[in-house]
Order: C-alpha cells, then sequence, then structure tokens
C-alpha cells in the first residue's frame, strides 16, 4: 500500500535526474511551536515503537545517511534518535578508511557494525563512499591495494554496485530492514551554510579547507549520486531523496519515513505460554504472601 514516505522514494529501476527532485518543499509545520510539537510525536512513537522493536527480536534496522557536505547528517540523526533508548541504538560515522581496514575489502569495516536483532544501526557515512568520494577522485582507488594495480573505470563501479546491492539483499533476507536516506541540498544552501559556520565562532571548528575544495567537484558529486542511487535503489533497500534546503522539514520528512518503515513490519510482544504465566502467577503468589 502507497504511503505518504513514497512522494521522497527512489523506485527500483529508475533513472535518477536529481535535478528533478527538490531541495525544498512546502513545510510540514506552520510555525517553530508547530514543528516542535510535530517532532515530539514523532520522537514519543519512535521511542514506543523502539521498544517494541526490541522485544519482538525478529528484525535488525539500518539506517544509512548520504549527503554533500552541510546537509545536515548529524542534525537530522540528533533530533530524529533523540528518545531512542541508546542501549538499542548506535551510530557509525565513517572517515577515510585506516591502514588496517585498506587490507580488506570495501564492505568489511561497514560489516563489523551492522545491528543485531532488536537493534537500530544508523551509518552516517558508509560502504557507499566507496561509489561516491572514489568515483570522483579515482586515485584513491591506487591505495585499495586491489588485485589489479589499475582497475578498469569502466567496469568497477558497475561491480560495486552489484556487489552492494548483493549484500542489502542478504541482509533484507536474514531480518535487516534497510533504509537509505540521501539528503538533497542545494549549492545555494550549502554555500549559505559554509558562509555562516565562518561567522558564528561557535560553528568555527564544523568548518575546513577541505570543504571548499570538495565544492569545486559539485557536478561529478551530483552524477555520480545519480548513477548510485538508480543503481542500488530496491525494493528491499530503498533511497529516500530528502530535501535538506529546510533543516526542520528534513527532520519532520526523515523521522515520518522511520516510523512508516517500523509500523509495517506489524510487530507485536511476545506471547506468553501456559507454563510461563502459572510461573508468573506463583511469583505473584509470593509477593503478596511476603508484602
Amino acid at each position: 500500500m502507497k504511503t505518504w514516505s513514497d512522494d521522497f522514494r527512489v523506485q527500483e529501476g529508475d533513472e535518477v535526474n536529481l535535478g528533478k527532485w527538490p531541495t525544498k518543499v512546502d513545510p510540514l509545520y506552520t510555525s517553530k511551536e508547530h514543528y516542535e510539537e510535530l517532532l515530539t510525536a514523532h520522537v514519543a512513537r519512535l521511542s514506543s515503537l523502539q521498544q517494541l522493536f526490541y522485544a519482538s527480536n525478529r528484525h535488525a534496522l539500518l539506517l544509512i545517511f548520504q549527503a554533500m557536505d552541510a546537509a545536515g547528517k548529524d542534525g537530522a540523526i540528533k533530533h530524529v534518535m533523540s528518545g531512542v533508548n541508546p542501549q538499542g541504538c548506535q551510530v557509525f560515522s565513517y572517515k577515510h578508511p585506516t591502514p588496517a581496514e585498506l587490507e580488506h575489502d570495501f564492505l568489511w569495516r561497514t560489516s563489523r557494525d551492522l545491528p543485531a536483532r532488536g537493534q537500530i544501526g544508523i551509518f552516517n557515512r558508509s560502504y557507499y563512499e566507496e561509489v561516491l568520494i572514489v568515483r570522483v577522485h579515482p586515485e584513491i582507488l591506487l591505495g585499495e591495494g586491489l588485485p589489479s594495480a589499475s582497475p578498469d573505470k569502466k567496469t568497477i563501479w558497475q561491480e560495486r554496485y552489484r556487489s552492494i546491492v548483493d549484500l542489502e539483499r542478504h541482509l533484507d533476507k536474514n531480518g535487516t530492514r534497510i533504509i537509505k536516506f540521501f539528503l538533497h541540498l542545494s549549492k545555494a544552501e550549502q554555500r549559505r551554510r559554509f558562509l555562516d559556520r565562518i561567522d558564528d565562532p561557535d560553528k568555527n571548528w564544523k568548518f575546513s579547507e577541505a570543504d571548499i575544495e570538495e565544492r569545486k567537484f559539485w557536478n561529478q558529486y551530483r552524477k555520480a549520486y545519480e548513477k548510485c542511487l538508480a543503481a542500488t535503489s530496491t525494493r528491499y533497500a530503498p533511497w529516500y531523496v530528502v530535501p535538506a534546503d529546510d533543516k526542520k522539514n528534513t527532520r519532520l520528512i526523515v523521522s515520518q519515513i522511520i516510523l512508516d518503515a517500523l509500523e509495517s513490519l506489524k510487530m507485536t510482544y511476545p506471547l506468553s505460554t501456559a507454563s510461563r504465566k502459572r510461573e508468573l502467577q506463583a511469583i505473584r503468589r509470593r509477593l503478596e504472601t511476603r508484602g
């Protein structure tokens, strides 16, 4: 059944032209107070569903966030997951691979961090970096220790897409629900946020010269994302292109997509057996007798 979330979903097999996907849509809120009210309701519902998710112990949930710099990944994760029990949720951020990680295949380091059943795992960047930043800067391949000293640039990306799709299919069949978010930011809004980071002393730490250098490759990144989204959005591991120019709207959209996904699992608390009910009643009588 089609849900509201499907408006942002990349359908399997579709070509992707990010120029046709908005970076900003009509706000879901009418004021700051209304936004806070809506987000609070989403967070409370998510907290309740997480408890049920943990108790049912049938699935794991993997949330993947990818975006251009300054799109608001950290803020979305912080605000949307603010009511989640930390014991049932872990966030992993992936930067340049370490020498030890480069001794393994490109999926190895993230596979170590996959969530167990009943748990929520969040990847802030992920194995998708290997078909995004590495595609924009293919010289990185030379340091990855691949069997061929000069990988075939015409085939390696399709091979990596296939590896990713096969991994996600395997995870889905074994109980891991995967939701992937691309926070779609406009170049103009990125510029505004970069300037804000320079002008606000409390945000200076967020800014680096490397951010400006990567901005020069905006068009190349855009093409890499288009090919990646088209090749790896599937029925069992869909991509959602979330407008990111309005941070508040982004958080409401992301939280609603997660809620829709959890509610679709049709979870229930484990049913007690007859022997378990008798055991509990015996414990109850002992507690009542001993005051």
